[in-house]
């Protein structure tokens, strides 16, 4: 087959000093990745990883990508005579992709591998994977998101979880029982409350048979084409969480009217949805009154994979980067050996290196927290939200230098940078804004004092190691024992905690000149506002060769 790239000539002249695609690589040909499987559990999916890895690099998985973000979702409400049906169609690679991913173990099925660190490699699969494309992600992570929240009632859990962990890719809306696995969302912002759950207006009303109705609204509703859907609501008992599957169990539609699919700025392949319910039928979840915290507990994990999402969106466009800078000339050389290229391109990856390891760590925690281990379960509180603050907080900033870095070549769809410029900003959004973090981050260390001796009893582990991470750890004590001003203060003193968190990792577990300049330029006093401007002792060369494999 003649691929675009057969001929290197156009009529006026010939092109040279372009670099080539990128593409028949493995993603997960990545050192900092590939240390912390090993260092976090999991050192045994490392074979399964790179064949992830290789499949992530391939021309037809990158065409995928492209192909669910040029034709995007189209939501159907009504069939041809009438009848509603609230169904959204997608290309076929969305469903190549979703098929991908749900067969690889990114759904629910780490809840049902009882392996060490099997979270932990569906973290690490997460990241490779989604640099592929990061919209149909959405589904997947809910559904991974779901099955600790549903725990919470024991016979809707053993009914629905072996569907729900399953490796079985079945679409389309049929009785969730006959179904070879299950996907699953939720709906918890409301038009008038947004993050302010308890606001919201949609009522839930009991039933004789046991079930509850609902009628309200829900403003984002992400993957409206999933099976079943956690969704809170007013009961008399107060704010309640409660199980809405799309089709009953008697084969009828349940009442799940999609006015309209969000117009959004990224993640443009996934359907973002505005439900309405109306006598929808209902099985409560957790106990009434107690909504907020049933459901927080799929929050908190699809908070960690913001935090894998933002780290394999960074991984992705240093990457691209990198790669540009390696195979481009100018001003005499390769652009890769030019000085200050080659410090704004190391300062990149230090900043991707930090949130590797961080995010390994998380899933880490939560691999060992979901078996029992009451320290982890504490550092996972509050880490967590610090990380999802934090390594959210930082992708946009990485990937605009990343794009600037390919020049004009960036700005253009064809590379891709594009896509991963829009899909910056969403993590940081999803799941609880900045300040939501930052508030979470308080909340837990006012109530659950356990998470801050777990958090410092991390940073203890680094003690000794670079005189720059200690005098951080006491400042970042100062901080927080000044209570004045506390919540105004709130964002300066989550950023400070993760940047002493991922410097007590970097100089644990990095190479001593990745540790070294993340110290010198994020805990020190000799660094700059922008990317690039690392201190001059930093062995840039060193650094960027991390980035691509020999």
């Amino acid at each position: 087959m003649t691929t675009l790239h057969a001929r290197n000539t156009a009529a006026t002249h010939e092109v040279t000093n372009q670099p080539p695609p990128l593409v028949g690589h493995d993603v997960a040909e990545d050192p900092v990745l590939l240390a912390g499987l090993e260092r976090e559990g999991a050192g045994w999916h490392a074979d399964d990883l790179h064949r992830i890895g290789r499949l992530a690099g391939s021309e037809e998985a990158q065409r995928w990508g492209d192909e669910v973000n040029r034709v995007e979702p189209v939501l159907r409400t009504h069939d041809r005579y009438g009848h509603r049906i609230d169904e959204v169609e997608f290309h076929p690679a969305w469903h190549s992709l979703m098929d991908v991913a749900v067969s690889e173990g990114l759904a629910g099925t780490p809840w049902a591998d009882e392996r060490p660190g099997s979270h932990v490699a569906r973290a690490a699969s997460s990241y490779t994977w989604g640099q592929v494309e990061a919209g149909h992600g959405c589904p997947v992570s809910m559904t991974y998101a779901v099955v600790p929240a549903l725990r919470t009632t024991p016979e809707l859990a053993a009914l629905y979880e072996p569907l729900l962990t399953s490796r079985t890719y079945d679409p389309g809306l049929r009785v969730p029982t006959s179904k070879a696995g299950l996907l699953a969302g939720m709906g918890m912002t409301e038009k008038q409350g947004g993050s302010d759950v308890r606001a919201n207006t949609t009522v839930a009303t009991a039933q004789p048979d046991g079930t509850w109705t609902l009628r309200g609204h829900k403003w984002f509703t992400s993957a409206p084409m999933c099976d079943l859907f956690l969704v809170l609501a007013q009961a008399p008992g107060g704010l309640s969480c409660f199980l809405v599957p799309r089709i009953l169990p008697d084969g009828t539609r349940n009442a799940f009217r999609i006015q309209r699919l969000k117009d959004k700025l990224g993640n443009r392949s996934n359907a973002s949805s505005e439900p309405e319910f109306d006598g929808t039928v209902a099985w409560l979840v957790g106990e009434e009154g107690r909504g907020v915290r049933t459901i927080i507990e799929m929050v908190a994990m699809t908070r960690l994979d913001c935090v894998i999402g933002s780290a394999g969106g960074m991984r992705a466009a240093v990457v691209q980067a990198v790669h540009h800078a390696v195979h481009r000339s100018a001003f005499g050389g390769a652009l890769v050996d030019k000085p200050l290229m080659q410090n704004v391109l190391a300062d990149l990856q230090i900043e991707s290196e930090a949130a590797t390891t961080l995010m390994l760590r998380l899933a880490g925690s939560v691999d060992r927290a979901s078996r029992g281990d009451a320290e982890e379960q504490a550092f996972k509180r509050l880490a967590v939200a610090v990380g999802k603050y934090w390594v959210c907080k930082r992708q946009p900033s990485v990937v605009v230098e990343a794009l600037e870095c390919l020049g004009g070549n960036g700005y253009v769809e064809d590379s891709g940078m594009p896509r991963l410029y829009r899909e910056a900003p969403l993590n940081s959004i999803w799941e609880g804004s900045g300040n939501v973090q930052a508030l979470d981050v308080l909340r837990a260390m006012t109530r659950e004092p356990a998470s801050v001796e777990a958090f410092f009893a991390e940073l203890d582990r680094a003690r000794g190691a670079d005189p720059r991470l200690d005098d951080a750890v006491v400042g970042l004590k100062a901080g927080l024992g000044d209570l004045d001003g506390l919540e105004a203060r709130a964002r300066r003193l989550v950023e400070r905690m993760a940047l002493v968190l991922q410097g007590s990792l970097l100089v644990r577990h990095a190479p001593a000149e990745v540790a070294d300049a993340f110290c010198a330029s994020r805990l020190g006093g000799d660094w700059g506002h922008a990317f690039g401007t690392l201190p001059r002792a930093v062995d840039t060369g060193a650094i960027v060769d991390r980035v691509l494999p020999a």
